[in-house]
């Protein structure tokens, strides 16, 4: 894979990590921001109640995303070296990304949070171009 496709992945894992940055400092008055805007934004200006509970879950999905980037980093690198022969790890990369895509739009309908689609579906695409791209599916 060229290096312009590894830092493309980079890049991908990147973001993740930021998100759930901004996902983890909503557990902070002082810090939640982004996540404020985020959130009304996600509900259609809907108000949102950030108390305990939120808080908690937003530190919690915050934590996981970025153990989620992470771990999908060093999976990535693996795959890099292997060339041709790491194809299953990109299937099995590829697999977590479409679970996550259809469970949580399923919960973000669900829960009155559709908007939630429009920011899965770019990081979504934003992989699928570079798997498809990049010639990491090649056997």
């Amino acid at each position: 894979m060229s290096a312009f496709w590894r830092a493309y992945f980079g890049a991908f894992c990147a973001s993740l990590v930021l998100f759930g940055e901004v996902l983890s400092a909503g557990a902070f008055a002082p810090t939640s921001g982004p996540v404020v805007l985020l959130m009304t934004f996600l509900s259609g200006g809907t108000e949102v109640s950030f108390d305990a509970a939120l808080r908690f879950s937003l530190g919690l999905m915050g934590a996981i995303t970025i153990g989620w980037a992470v771990m999908i980093y060093g999976v990535m690198r693996v795959a890099f070296t292997l060339g041709t022969q790491g194809r299953a790890l990109w299937d099995a990369i590829t697999a977590g990304l479409i679970s996550w895509y259809v469970i949580d739009g399923i919960c973000s309908i669900a829960t009155g949070f559709a908007l939630n689609i429009i920011p899965n579906t770019a990081l979504a695409a934003m992989y699928l171009v570079g798997i498809t791209q990049s010639g990491a599916l090649k056997r």
